[in-house]
């Protein structure tokens, strides 16, 4: 059995997406979600789910022994990112090398890297012109959406298409192929 960690910052539809997809898997459990926003929407998501939920501030991200600690206490075997906006530490990197994955809103390389997130980034595709976007699932490395790609969907875009849309089209992307990544990276 591998022992998932989730991290999210905000509303957490995809952190959702994903306690759902594996809630009853033998071999894949999602053990707890860290958020570093005391007011995220995750956290009540999780408490829907009886998925136990820890608050880490931006601090202890920085420093990160106690998280490291805490991961390790709890067996964590992969880190998952679903709409983590901290970016992650070395040592953690270090400690779990090639064992955090995370989930970008966009045809990476493009429209990545720090700020880049959500909404921007919709916003951003469609202000330069882009006739497609999608998703880029990808390991993460030390600076921000430049690791290794995993996997890539793209879904077009339209002229009647709005920044609203996008991010409708792309988070269905997000939902259909990001569980479905990580049930085959984890198992």
């Amino acid at each position: 059995m591998k022992n998932i960690a989730v991290f999210a910052s905000g509303n957490g539809s995809n952190a959702h997406q994903i306690i759902r997809y594996f809630a009853g898997d033998s071999k894949v459990v999602i053990r707890l979600v860290v958020t570093n926003n005391e007011k995220a929407g995750i956290i009540n998501k999780c408490k829907q789910e009886s998925v136990p939920c820890f608050v880490f501030p931006k601090d202890s991200f920085v420093d990160s022994d106690g998280l490291i600690t805490f991961l390790i206490e709890n067996n964590i075997d992969y880190i998952v990112l679903a709409g983590f906006l901290l970016q992650i530490p070395q040592a953690l990197i270090k400690e779990f090398p090639k064992k955090i994955i995370n989930i970008h809103p966009a045809l990476l390389p493009k429209f990545g890297g720090k700020g880049m997130y959500g909404m921007y980034v919709h916003k951003a595709v469609m202000e330069t012109g882009e006739k497609e976007t999608g998703i880029s699932i990808h390991y993460v490395n030390e600076e921000y959406d430049k690791g290794e790609i995993i996997l890539q969907k793209k879904c077009a875009i339209t002229i009647e298409d709005t920044i609203e849309s996008i991010g409708l089209k792309v988070q269905a992307l997000e939902h259909e192929y990001y569980p479905v990544t990580l049930k085959n990276i984890i198992k």
